[in-house]
């Protein structure tokens, strides 16, 4: 019995049981959306296009239930569109 418990304990830490990552993808796309706001698809295209791609990178991860990846992906994303957001705001973006 106490085998078992110790194996449940063992599992339950596994990475296929990670949650999926909501709060992270939440933030990449606003952070995403606050950048297009800010005018980086003008004045910051490559970060900017760059966090998109990210973004549906992770998106396509939670989709088949790799939450480690989609979580490091969007992370990433969130990432790059802040910097695409102050790069339009430094470059005079609306």
């Amino acid at each position: 019995m106490l085998l078992v418990l110790a194996l449940s304990g063992a599992l339950a830490g596994a990475p296929g049981c990670a949650s999926a990552p909501v709060q992270e993808m939440s933030d990449a796309r606003q952070m995403l959306q606050a950048a297009e706001r800010a005018g980086a698809p003008r004045h910051a295209p490559r970060p900017y296009a760059r966090a998109r791609r990210l973004l549906e990178e992770a998106e396509r991860a939670l989709e088949i239930g790799r939450y480690a990846e989609a979580r490091r992906l969007a992370r990433e994303a969130a990432a790059t569109a802040a910097e695409a957001r102050a790069r339009a705001e430094a470059r005079g973006g609306p």
